[in-house]
């Protein structure tokens, strides 16, 4: 076992180092060597969903797409703008390689930003999470798994960030689970990834870590956005 996020993942598995890689994003969407993307074969064993979440004390509960934009583009800078506090925004970010930023690029802005001056940048979610509880006027966004009360998550153009609305296709920020092997598995790696999707797993371990079992997912959704219902 490695750490090191998505692209980690994918490369180490794409050049044989490893039997799986793991990633939150699509294969196709970090390795620009499109053979070399063709080579990985897909897995899909949980949903990841997240929300953006932002300090207590900024008065905002629902924040529409144009202005999660507005905000992490530096058009909007102040709360109050939006209904809220008179407090400067301070954006707690991830890193540009990071695949929880790709997810709530393409799934909550639809666009890719650049890095604002006097934003914060943090690669573990515990970090983020703990950052936007003590900074005034911090935004960030976080898997489901990671937020509780210390933070107030916030709806998306309305809808609330639940498993259920997730599932349901209503709420759009969310990525899969993806693990990767190169080619066919092996016998033995095929029959964890055979664990990995069974019940004692996607109803237990994936449920109790804060994740959505890809088994209660009413939807299914390809690299480009496109949903169809299952």
């Amino acid at each position: 076992m490695q750490g090191g996020g998505s692209g980690t993942g994918l490369t180490q598995v794409s050049e044989g180092q490893v039997q799986i890689g793991n990633s939150d994003v699509f294969a196709e969407e970090k390795i620009e060597d499109a053979a070399k993307a063709a080579e990985l074969k897909d897995h899909q064993v949980a949903v990841v969903a997240m929300a953006a979440v932002v300090n207590k004390e900024v008065g905002v509960t629902n924040l529409t797409k144009q202005q999660l934009v507005e905000i992490f583009t530096g058009k909007i800078t102040n709360w109050k703008d939006l209904g809220g506090k008179d407090q400067g925004i301070v954006i707690i970010n991830r890193p540009s390689s990071s695949g929880t930023r790709a997810t709530f690029e393409k799934y909550a802005l639809g666009q890719k930003t650049e890095d604002l001056k006097g934003s914060i940048q943090e690669d573990a979610s515990g970090t983020v999470k703990k950052l936007v509880t003590e900074t005034p006027g911090a935004i960030g966004y976080l898997a489901f798994s990671y937020i509780d009360d210390t933070v107030q998550s916030v709806q998306y153009e309305g809808v609330d960030p639940t498993t259920e609305n997730v599932a349901t296709g209503k709420y759009p920020v969310w990525a899969y689970e993806h693990m990767y092997t190169k080619g066919d598995p092996d016998a033995a790696t095929q029959a964890f990834l055979d664990y990995m999707v069974s019940d004692e797993v996607q109803k237990g371990d994936v449920v109790e870590l804060g994740y959505i079992p890809v088994s209660d997912m009413k939807i299914v959704r390809d690299i480009d956005g496109n949903i169809t219902n299952k």
